[in-house]
């Protein structure tokens, strides 16, 4: 029995591989990330550097997250969110076919439906937890100038809103578990790199792109990816990480819909 990247391979998956070398691992894996949350992390850099050198204070400027991309053409408008929406998944396909090629597939992460109820009850602890400290992260740092204020939605009131919001949130999860989480992880491990090395990458990884928020932003995924890192260690999946992001961003998302201009202590775009 031959190996892929240090993994068997059994029968029923295709040709035999080889055995890869860490320079192709190295690539492969900045490969991805290049065309994903690598690329994101440059992109918040750049954006957070536009903020820092406004005129101004950070919280008097917004970072307007699910924007119209038709404003007035609400069918064109709908069919720029779905095409971003499914087009920003498409290195999760990459990984899952880089990972189908050892073997294994995404199923080796832990991102499968073998334990349902143990993902969506663990996921909505986390996000419980995590939901109410956030909050409060996010009050405080942007009272004390040190993030921009977020908008976690600025859509058109159309009938397609809130179900947009919801698979936007479920993209947004999908992308950043199953590729800082479980895939980097995975590769990290195999390239030697020690545990705490590959936590402290993965976190800054995931800070860095939301860097865009400013150094709030930044500090707090970056905590919430070392305890991510720690969950994913603990249970061998990222099942029900996955879960608790998507009720974090939905929870952002249609909560910020429903409550921008209702309630006194939310703020919204200056």
């Amino acid at each position: 029995m031959q190996t892929v990247a240090g993994s068997a391979v059994g029968p029923g998956t295709g040709e035999p591989g080889e055995r890869l070398s860490r320079r192709t691992l190295r690539d492969e894996t900045l490969l991805v990330l290049a065309l994903s949350l690598g690329a994101s992390g440059v992109s918040a850099l750049i954006s957070f550097l536009g903020s820092v050198t406004e005129p101004g204070g950070l919280r008097d400027q917004a970072a307007t997250m699910n924007a119209s991309a038709a404003p007035g053409r609400p069918w064109l408008d709908l069919a720029w969110q779905l095409f971003g929406i499914t087009s920003a998944l498409v290195p999760v396909a990459l990984v899952a076919h880089l990972l189908i090629r050892e073997g294994k597939g995404l199923g080796v992460l832990g991102f499968d439906r073998r334990r349902p109820w143990f993902d969506l009850g663990r996921g909505a602890a986390v996000a419980a937890v995590i939901g109410s400290t956030g909050i409060a992260f996010y009050l405080l740092v942007r009272g004390l100038g040190f993030n921009l204020t977020v908008v976690p939605e600025a859509l058109p009131e159309v009938w397609w809103k809130y179900p947009v919001l919801i698979l936007s949130a479920v993209q947004n999860s999908v992308l950043e578990e199953v590729i800082v989480l479980g895939y980097l992880l995975r590769r990290l491990d195999q390239l030697g790199y020690s545990p705490w090395a590959s936590l402290a990458t993965s976190s800054v990884l995931r800070g860095s792109y939301h860097l865009y928020q400013g150094i709030g932003g930044f500090i707090g995924n970056m905590v919430m990816g070392v305890v991510f890192v720690w969950l994913y260690r603990r249970w061998g999946r990222i099942g029900p990480l996955v879960v608790a992001h998507t009720l974090l961003d939905i929870g952002a998302f249609v909560g910020y819909a429903l409550l921008a201009g209702r309630v006194d202590w939310l703020p919204t775009a200056p």
